[in-house]
């Protein structure tokens, strides 16, 4: 390796890394890895270290001359920052993780229970939706401070920001409402009805259509989204939604998916043990549209028998494959969506939870509630390929900006697991650090250098 390859880290990374890469490289010597918690101790018995620092560094810069290649991380720029947001539903806080450097960065005190979190994908900005207090929190991403506090209605849920960066919809479990926040101005600009209980909703990606599933009057709603005018204040504004299509039978309605093309949506029926698929109203004018005029209206496609309790769906980045966590059946099926078809049913760990699939559509990762274990499962192979231990009842799963690193949001233990997805060893549990309590969601925000 050479010496201008080394990357410079700070010393708690430093010594993480240079145990933990001792698969990568045996010649490594093995130095005491630093627990988070025991920053200060360390920091008390700093010179002691000192000596077996400066040794092992030497002999860090002998190896990258004799060539030992160590490829646990990849090199970033300086200056790079990358963070992961927890909600902590029972602290009432939202906990801060460095990424580059692989600890706890701050605490932040935002509203009562949150519940849910999203990032903009356009200005470094994230959002904490807090149910008991009716409002969203906004944490500017470069000084990771709350600098506002946006009300909505009753017990909201959910919340997805659309691609532009500038508005942001709601889920009002309490009220029957989505509301539409202008981003920008930081304030509620509209309110929308929904069924009973809206407790999720997914953007389309073409940026026309919002699916938003109702868990108590088990239905869909799914809506038209005005796009953006400039401020004119002489005009009359069309409503920033309007409700395009609703569609009963589907008990217990949760977790939903849309094809990366914007053509369905898959909804999980937790109640009901099914998947409905949802065919996506095409744009006017559009060449599916000219091909075939009934495809701009939506219209329901079929009720998909999976698993018991479906809650989760994890879609392929192609779209090709949904994978549904069947929560009380411990197993995973497999929807081809071409054919709106349940491929295979296949089983995994204790109470599956939640589920997602790495950016090469090679391989899905599974957080098992009841089993503290993540399972892996290769998609191109069709078969379990092992299994990574986690705290107390891992549920939801995000990676890193460049998929090196798996995190895990420990529900019981209060903490998120760290799990590294590549090295000679397979993947292997990296580090558990601190939380608050009842982690229930996870984002994580690359910070745009201005």
């Amino acid at each position: 390796m050479e010496r201008s390859k080394i990357p410079t880290l700070a010393p708690e990374r430093w010594a993480h890394e240079a145990t933990a890469s001792y698969d990568d490289c045996p010649c490594l010597p093995l130095l005491p890895v630093t627990p988070h918690h025991r920053v200060r101790s360390v920091l008390t018995h700093r010179f002691a270290l000192l000596p077996r620092l400066l040794a092992a560094s030497s002999f860090l810069l002998l190896l990258a001359t004799l060539g030992c290649h160590r490829n646990r991380f990849p090199e970033v720029p300086v200056g790079y920052r990358e963070f992961a947001y927890i909600s902590n539903g029972k602290s009432n806080t939202v906990t801060v993780l460095d990424l580059v450097y692989l600890r706890q960065d701050r605490t932040l005190q935002v509203g009562t229970q949150p519940s849910a979190l999203a990032v903009n994908p356009v200005r470094n900005e994230v959002y904490v939706v807090n149910t008991l207090s009716g409002s969203v929190s906004v944490i500017n991403a470069d000084s990771n401070r709350v600098v506002a506090t946006i009300p909505v209605h009753r017990l909201p849920r959910a919340i997805a920001v659309d691609a532009t960066g500038n508005r942001a919809y709601v889920a009002n479990s309490g009220s029957n409402t989505v509301s539409i926040l202008d981003l920008d101005r930081r304030r509620e600009i509209g309110v929308a009805g929904t069924g009973e209980q809206p407790g999720f909703l997914r953007i389309s990606p073409d940026g026309r259509t919002l699916v938003v599933t109702n868990g108590l009057s088990s239905s869909v709603s799914v809506f038209d989204i005005a796009p953006a005018e400039p401020q004119n204040p002489t005009a009359h504004p069309a409503p920033p939604l309007h409700l395009r299509a609703a569609f009963p039978n589907c008990p217990g309605a949760t977790d939903a998916v849309i094809l990366p093309d914007s053509s369905k949506a898959f909804i999980a029926c937790s109640d009901g043990h099914q998947v409905m698929a949802i065919g996506l109203a095409a744009a006017p004018g559009s060449w599916d549209a000219k091909q075939n005029p009934s495809l701009t209206a939506d219209r329901m496609l079929t009720l998909l028998d999976v698993g018991t309790t479906p809650i989760h769906l994890a879609m392929k980045p192609d779209g090709g494959e949904v994978f549904v966590s069947n929560f009380d059946s411990d197993s995973v099926s497999e929807i081809e969506t071409p054919m709106n078809e349940v491929g295979t049913t296949f089983p995994i760990g204790s109470k599956p939870a939640y589920g997602i699939v790495s950016r090469d559509n090679s391989t899905l990762w599974v957080s098992n509630f009841a089993a503290d274990s993540i399972s892996i499962y290769s998609i191109d192979d069709g078969r379990l390929v092992g299994s990574v231990h986690t705290g107390a009842a891992p549920e939801v799963l995000a990676f890193s900006a460049d998929e090196h690193l798996l995190l895990a949001t420990d529900a019981h233990s209060g903490d998120v697991a760290v799990i590294r997805t590549q090295g000679n060893q397979g993947p292997t549990l990296f580090t558990i650090l601190p939380a608050g309590g009842s982690p229930n969601d996870i984002v994580v925000k690359a910070i745009k250098q201005r």
